[in-house]
Formats: C-alpha cells, structure tokens, sequence
C-alpha cells in the first residue's frame, strides 16, 4: 500500500536525525563545535542542527583514510570479498529505503514519489553494479619479447575526496565512492551543505554492511571551509566534483596549488533539446521536453533547458507542450501525487525568479508558468516556466538556471539548428527528435555533448558513461570508465 502524506508525517516524528560527521567508524562533533541549521524547502520546518566541519575535520579524517590504505584493511582485501560487503550495502540501503527517501525529500525538496522510486533504488543499483564490476576488471599482458614479461596492472588511487551536490544528493554521492570503494580506495564525502542528511546516514549503513572503520567517511560543511580544505590537502591523492562550472575551476586551481591531486570534475550544462519536423510523435515529443524541464524542479545539471524546435512545426508543437506542462504542478513534496516538489533553498528560488524577470526585461514571452506557488505552506515552490520567442544569444537561453525555466527558440535548417545546440559555453547533453536515421545519426554526431538521447530524453542506465565536454567538466561518471578515475595504471617489466 502506497504511504499518504500523513503517513509520511508519522514516519518523520518517529526519525531520529544524525547531524554529526562521521570519521573513523563513528559519529562526532566537529573539531570546533560549530553547527548549522538543516531547514526543509518543503515547508520550513526545523530538521537538525549539522556539524560544520573544517580544516583541522580534514586533515584528521585524511589522517583516519590514509591510516586505513596503507594498512591494506580495504584496497588490499580480495575483490570478491570487497565484491561482498559493497553489495551488502546497497543490500542495507533499500533495506532503508522508507527512511533515506523521507530524509532526502525534506532536505532537499524533491517529491516523495521520487525519492522513493527513483532515488534510494538508483543508488544502490550504482553500488550494486559496480560491486559486481570489480571482479570482472582484468589487468593486461604487454606485448613482449619471449625474454621480458611486461605487466600493466590497476591500482587504487589512495585516499579519493567528493564533494557532491545538493540536487541528487544520493545518487550523485554513490556514482562516486561506489567504483572508488570498489577498487579499493578509501573515501571522504563532502555532501552539500543544503542536503547533507542522507550521506550522514548512510555512513552506519557502511559500517554495518563491513566496510572497516576508517575507509568511508563524511564531512558536512560549507565549500569554503570543508570543500577547500579537501581541494588543498596534500595527501588526498583525488578529488571527485559534481556542482558548478565556477567552483570546478576553482578546484583544478586548488589542486595545482596543492599536490596536483587528480581532480575529476561534472559541472554545468544548458542543454539543447531539439525537436525536427519530421520527429516521429510530436506529442511524445511535448511530454519529453516538459519533463526534461519540470522533473526535479528543474534542478538538473542535464535539464532540456534549451528547447530548439523547427519552425514549421511550431504552431502545432507551442499547444502540445503547454498542454504537457500541465502534468507538472507544485505540490506538497510529502503528498505522493505531488510531481514538482519545492526549491532547495530561498537562495535557488530568489535566483530562479530573478532570471524569469530577466527573460521578460530581454523581451522574451513568458507563456505559460513562472510565479511563486503554495507560499502559504511555508515551503519553496514555483511553477515550471516556458518562454517563448527566446534567441539564444539571451541570459535566459545561456547561462545555467538550475530552476524549471524553459526558453523556446525556434530554426529554420539542421545547419542552423547545430549551430545553436554547439553555441554554449556547456557541453553535457542533448536530445533530437528526428524519424530519419541517417539525420539522427549525423546530427549526434555534431553535437559537442557527452551524452545525446535520440527520440527521448534522459536515457541511459549504469553500463552508459556519463559526463560533458567543454566547460561541462571532464571524466566520467558510471560504466566501466568510471574506475579510471579511482585507479592508477602501473607498467611493470620484467627480465626473465
């Protein structure tokens, strides 16, 4: 039987909520006793007060995580046997599942119905798969004369830092320490400071599922203390990012100001969704790109944001999509029909309506959505917003939102359509909606994105790499390239 939003309110007041970091295989304070407030988007409510780790967190939880690899506890126990723990915790995860959706749907806003189907489910997949990866991973035999043995062979990286975002907060965490912990590093989560409860829980469940003491542990903080410190060390040997186009730059700074730690970097997108005349079902085609917009607030790094449809289609596509967009409404993000749950935090929502007015100021038609909803909840909700008549060369159609804010821009050629998706500072994803294979093909082929949906939209599972080109970042997330990042590859030759 599927839980009500009173069901949900019952389960919340019987929750205990962990706010402390956890460093060496227990929960503690930070170092200086500073705390911040967690407040729910949903409706304002008080959640917990969360350590606010710093400097000195870091360099004794890098202390703990090097102690740990070097002792061999982890990176040098059988892959079967690391095989086994790992998906013992993604095992204890779903396990949980009721209470991390409930933490990661008053933390960060997103609807319940999400956070329980989506959400915990993907995140144990992620561990789940790459657990089953790490057994299967051969090293290789070079080439040689029959009086050398040349070995190449992949090794754990050392002690590998994340610092995840607060729109996926579990999810993204686990494309990360899953192949990291996999391959026998060991690991320190930074998550966001706006959504850092489900990372503090799941830190027991490792433990509980068998990973020693030492190998996973997490720091809730700020960016500018935590984040930077993590960045700066000297003995963290890799960093791991998913958030921001400008604090990824100022990462790669940090680690070349540092110990040129490997950093691995997901940033930003303005993705181009782009639907020809001849797309194979226009009204499927709606559905999709009201999706790709309103799906998680439109908090996205992949969000269709930018929406390039054939002119001569477009008359008859404008109705089909608002029409779609009416799926889509703020509600209540404990009400299980509820499909647009609330903003983050005050901050996204102010910047949100800021660029709505910047679309109308630049003269763009706001058609539909866009104004504040459900205040008298206490919560931070707004409606999906499409603009029409946008070009691409305004603020609206460039820079990243991070909101439910659509711009509509219209074209005439396949030439002239490219030459719109590849204008961007951004290189993460795109969509076409096309019936002719060869144009499909070609027109993918053009595009400067890491990953490209053909007549969908956000397609893809754990086998698929995903991660961007341009100022998108670089590395990859999920699949087997994953485990590049956490590992070094060693040549070993020897005379016989």
């Amino acid at each position: 039987m599927t839980n009500t939003r009173s069901d949900w309110e019952q389960r919340f007041q019987s929750l205990t909520l962990e706010g402390r970091a956890f460093i060496d295989g227990q929960y503690c304070p930070a170092l200086s006793g500073d705390t911040f407030e967690c407040i729910s988007p949903v409706d304002g409510r008080f959640l917990a007060n969360i350590a606010s780790t710093d400097e000195a967190d870091a360099n004794a939880a890098v202390a703990v995580a090097r102690r740990a690899f070097e002792s061999g506890i982890w990176a040098r126990l059988a892959p079967a046997e690391r095989k086994r723990i790992l998906i013992r915790f993604a095992d204890l995860i779903l396990a949980n599942q009721e209470e991390l959706a409930l933490l990661e749907t008053l933390d960060m806003g997103k609807p319940i119905s999400d956070s329980m189907s989506i959400d915990i489910p993907a995140a144990a997949n992620a561990i789940r798969w790459n657990a089953e990866a790490i057994d299967k991973i051969y090293d290789e035999v070079a080439a040689t004369p029959h009086d050398q043995l040349g070995l190449v062979t992949r090794e754990p990286a050392g002690v590998v830092a994340a610092i995840v975002p607060w729109n996926f907060p579990l999810i993204m965490a686990s494309w990360k320490f899953a192949p990291a912990l996999a391959a026998g590093n060991s690991f320190i989560l930074k998550p966001s400071e706006k959504s850092p409860l489900t990372a503090i829980r799941i830190a027991q469940l490792a433990l509980d599922a068998g990973i020693p003491k030492g190998v996973f542990n997490v720091l809730p903080g700020f960016g500018h203390t935590i984040g930077k410190a993590l960045a700066l060390h000297m003995d963290v040997d890799v960093l791991a990012f998913t958030g921001s186009t400008a604090i990824a730059k100022q990462l790669m700074i940090y680690a070349g100001q540092s110990n040129m730690k490997r950093v691995w970097l997901e940033a930003g997108g303005k993705s181009p969704n782009v639907v020809f005349a001849d797309a194979p079902d226009l009204r499927a085609a709606a559905r999709a790109a009201a999706s790709a917009i309103a799906f998680n607030q439109g908090e996205v790094c992949t969000a269709g944001s930018r929406l390039l449809v054939e002119r001569s289609i477009r008359e008859q596509f404008i109705p089909l999509l608002v029409e779609a967009l009416q799926a889509w409404k703020p509600g209540h993000a404990l009400d299980p029909e509820t499909t647009v749950g609330a903003v983050v935090d005050q901050h996204q929502l102010d910047n949100v309506l800021r660029y709505i007015q910047v679309g109308k100021d630049q003269g763009a038609q706001l058609i539909a959505g866009g104004s504040r909803a459900l205040e008298d909840t206490g919560g931070l909700y707004v409606e999906p917003a499409i603009f029409d008549g946008v070009t691409n060369a305004m603020t609206i159609a460039r820079e990243e939102i991070f909101g439910p804010v659509l711009s509509l821009i219209t074209f005439d050629t396949a030439e002239e359509a490219l030459q719109i998706a590849n204008d961007s500072i951004f290189g993460l994803a795109a969509g076409v909606w096309t019936s002719n294979l060869s144009k499909a093909h070609t027109f993918a082929r053009g595009l400067r994105a890491g990953s490209v949906w053909v007549n969908q939209y956000d397609g893809g599972d754990m086998t698929a790499p995903f991660g961007g080109f341009k100022q998108s970042g670089n590395g990859r997330d999920k699949s087997l390239h994953a485990f590049d990042k956490y590992t070094e590859l060693k040549a070993t030759w020897i005379k016989l």
